[in-house]
């Protein structure tokens, strides 16, 4: 990472490690801040071993200077260390802000076998974005205990001394064909250059499609069935969903607007928020169809989408599972031992790992929108949505527990979190 202190770099690698982490490759955050206060006691400068003040920051102050690239060298040695005993992708996070410290962050990997490169570089000159970012780092581990009117000055005052030695990613970089990209403002701007391979390009796709508009993401499987337990159709479900998600998509409304009011005082008041269009997005499946029958289409965008459809069991399709027991003892088998890698048989069977991928374009879909979204699914397909949003470790996915008749409500919140 590049970029100087409260330009969203936490927001980016959070988020990029959660994606990586759920298409199955494995990533790791290497935080050189993190590194720093761990090593706090060493660095005798400070007026208190815990010292993390902007003097330390200052770019006149050698010793210092010294300490901080030693730290952000050490934590890149933890992270090819790391990827030289399996890990895939490694993310340094750093301000990394000048281009003698990227020139030597080139150097080191360029010691070793097949390793890739991809700057990225958070560059962020909204205001708002900016002030709320800088508040966001009171509640941190540097200023914890401190007042929050000393910590705040002492952060800008921090940020400024950076910005004397910033020097932003672009023609030094391009005289030697490095790969980076600079997201401005969140993804309103991009800037790529000699981006190579997939994983590469999966990145950067990913990362034009963030926004941080505030929004409702909601979740569900749908209404119980026949196939759930005999002679039900989910009817009485479908009815309360109906109702619950008008009264819901008027409440996110009412709290817009009271959140606009608040700000009319100000002497530069924003202007009035529009009002979210309500999405609703099922497979292509009946009983996903006969879920959401009772919202009305003049206020629901409604689409049936295939990529929504449940896992598909190839030759057991349509079989329980007591009777691909019976049939296939060696595929039940199977299956129970590794639920997560184990692909049905047949033409057409799918594993977990083939939805992940069947279900890519949708996560990337509900990053990239500003409107308020139902999702009604299925229930692996529900488990593996669910798992990049709350961060599920792998092994845990198949046997997450999504009931019927339950709604999950997903807001963007700091950091990338929901």
């Amino acid at each position: 990472m590049v970029g100087l202190p409260a330009r969203g770099k936490s927001y980016i690698v959070k988020k990029l490690r959660r994606y990586l982490t759920w298409l199955q490759y494995e990533t790791k955050i290497f935080n050189v801040g993190n590194l720093r206060r761990n090593t706090a006691q060493l660095i005798k400068n400070g007026t208190a071993p815990n010292n993390h003040s902007h003097s330390f920051f200052d770019p006149n102050n050698e010793y210092a200077k010294n300490v901080r690239d030693q730290l952000a060298m050490d934590s890149l040695d933890e992270l090819i260390y790391w990827l030289k005993t399996g890990g895939r992708v490694g993310i340094h996070d750093a301000t990394n802000s000048t281009i003698a410290r990227r020139k030597k962050i080139l150097e080191r990997c360029q010691r070793e076998n097949n390793f890739k490169v991809l700057f990225i570089e958070s560059i962020c000159d909204d205001k708002e974005v900016l002030e709320s970012n800088m508040r966001l780092k009171l509640s941190g581990p540097d200023y914890k205990n401190v007042d929050p009117e000393e910590a705040l000055d002492d952060f800008r005052r921090r940020v400024a001394n950076y910005e004397r030695a910033y020097e932003t990613i672009g023609e030094e970089e391009e005289k030697t064909d490095v790969e980076y990209c600079k997201l401005i403002n969140v993804g309103k701007k991009i800037i790529a250059h000699n981006i190579k391979g997939y994983l590469s390009g999966q990145c950067i796709f990913y990362l034009m499609n963030l926004n941080l508009i505030d929004r409702q993401i909601w979740l569900t499987r749908h209404g119980e069935s026949a196939d759930n337990v005999s002679g039900r159709i989910g009817r009485k479900f479908a009815a309360c969903l109906s109702r619950f998600v008008h009264a819901q998509k008027m409440l996110f409304r009412q709290k817009q607007l009271e959140n606009y009011r608040e700000k009319i005082g100000s002497s530069t008041p924003p202007p009035e928020p529009p009002e979210r269009n309500f999405l609703v997005w099922t497979s292509m499946l009946k009983r996903t169809i006969e879920t959401v029958e009772s919202l009305d289409p003049k206020e629901f965008d409604i689409m049936h989408i295939r990529f929504l459809n449940e896992i598909y069991a190839g030759r057991c399709e349509g079989k329980t599972y007591q009777e691909i027991e019976q049939s296939y003892p060696e595929e039940f088998n199977a299956r129970k031992n590794n639920k997560l890698y184990y692909r049905y048989p047949g033409m057409g069977g799918e594993s977990y790992l083939d939805v992940i991928h069947r279900v890519n374009p949708l996560i990337i879909e509900l990053e990239r929108m500003t409107d308020n979204i139902l999702v009604v699914t299925h229930r692996v397909v529900l488990r593996i949505i669910l798992a990049y949003f709350l961060d599920v470790e792998k092994e845990k996915v198949p046997d997450m527990d999504v009931p019927l008749h339950t709604l999950y409500c997903l807001q963007p919140k700091a950091y990338g979190n929901y």
